[in-house]
């Protein structure tokens, strides 16, 4: 079973769902609208539109027949979250790598001046 953060990485993955986000981010819009600038079906852009709400990233609302669709930042904030989680990690852990290389150059260093011979010979 996909986490909500899977759902998230799988909808942003994609080109035209990214566009469809962007241009929700300026208001809510009707399905119609957002499918005109795309060279696909209808029923294209439907499916791309199921992916986002899986992901909770638009909320649908009707209208009659009407179907407006809105942008919900909360998966994006959870998924920037997370990977900000995991540069902290990865920064300790190569910041900790570093210091470790630095430490084992600078004890082959000593080594090479106490038996007198230098790198490269």
């Amino acid at each position: 079973m996909q986490s909500a953060l899977d759902h998230t990485l799988t909808a942003l993955a994609d080109p035209t769902r990214r566009a469809i986000l962007q241009r929700l981010s300026s208001g809510e819009a009707r399905v119609t609208d957002l499918a005109q600038p795309f060279d696909m079906s209808l029923n294209a852009v439907s499916k791309h539109i199921r992916m986002l709400e899986r992901a909770r990233l638009v909320h649908r609302r009707r209208e009659g027949r009407e179907h407006f669709l809105s942008f919900n930042p909360k998966p994006l904030d959870e998924a920037a979250a997370w990977i900000e989680k995991q540069r902290a990690l990865w920064t300790a852990r190569l910041d900790t790598l570093e210091a470790l290389l630095q430490a084992e150059d600078r004890a082959a260093a000593q080594t090479r001046k106490k038996s007198g011979t230098r790198r490269g010979h």
